[in-house]
């Protein structure tokens, strides 16, 4: 079957202001968010793409753009299944005021168990995410084989759901993986099983280099959302 190249958004201005953006419309790239989107074209360039699939949202379609410019007739194919959480209430709020939020540790340790008021459960992000993957395996293998490659563009939960899901691993343990914006993350898809080839590259090791959490301490939380990346 298809390998699908999964392309988290470049940094957003929401990532910077430390907020969830979920899906607040104008959640734009910010100046490093667009240099990574725009360094995309070459981080690829030796890969024969067939197709690219994004989230309906700004930040994704901005993220794809300078890869769809340097390659014309590059079809781009909007899907919704793919979309941020809806994380509903909390939606553009500061991942600070949330941390003590009693959902909060559902979030962190039983995200089965996870549903956001006046939005979606995590559960039914990644079955709605899962789904899109499937279809777009399906409808790739079928019009171009299944040595085919394709990306897709879309936000930090979500790819870490279908990593989980790749990996055969209960989404109560999705929080232990990261991905960093405009990183990619590939699954090739056999008859059997998945492979999971890379995970969150972006062939920059800075992001590793020791730094103070945001509100000076560290208790090991995942970052909702997907987190800023290096600074």
């Amino acid at each position: 079957m298809a390998t699908l190249i999964l392309v988290r958004h470049g940094r957003s201005t929401a990532n910077t202001a430390g907020l969830l953006a979920g899906r607040t419309p104008g959640v734009a790239l910010d100046e490093r968010g667009a240099a990574q989107a725009a360094a995309l074209p070459q981080r690829l360039a030796d890969l024969p793409l067939v197709a690219a699939v994004s989230s309906p949202l700004q930040r994704c379609r901005e993220t794809l753009q300078p890869l769809l410019d340097a390659r014309p007739g590059l079809p781009l194919h909007t899907e919704e299944r793919i979309n941020e959480c809806d994380y509903g209430e909390w939606s553009g709020r500061k991942l600070g005021e949330l941390s003590d939020h009693p959902l909060m540790e559902v979030v962190q340790r039983h995200a089965s168990a996870a549903a956001f008021p006046g939005g979606e459960s995590l559960r039914a992000m990644q079955t709605r995410a899962v789904e899109a993957v499937r279809h777009w395996n399906e409808v790739i293998d079928a019009e171009h084989g299944s040595d085919a490659r394709y990306v897709m563009c879309s936000h930090g939960d979500i790819i870490k759901s279908l990593v989980a899901d790749a990996l055969g691993m209960h989404l109560d343990l999705f929080q232990r993986i990261h991905v960093d914006p405009c990183s990619l993350t590939v699954i090739s898809y056999t008859r059997l099983r998945p492979f999971l080839v890379r995970l969150g590259d972006t062939g920059d090791l800075s992001g590793l280099a020791p730094a103070a959490a945001p509100d000076g301490k560290d208790d090991g939380d995942a970052a909702v959302g997907g987190g800023a990346g290096a600074p």
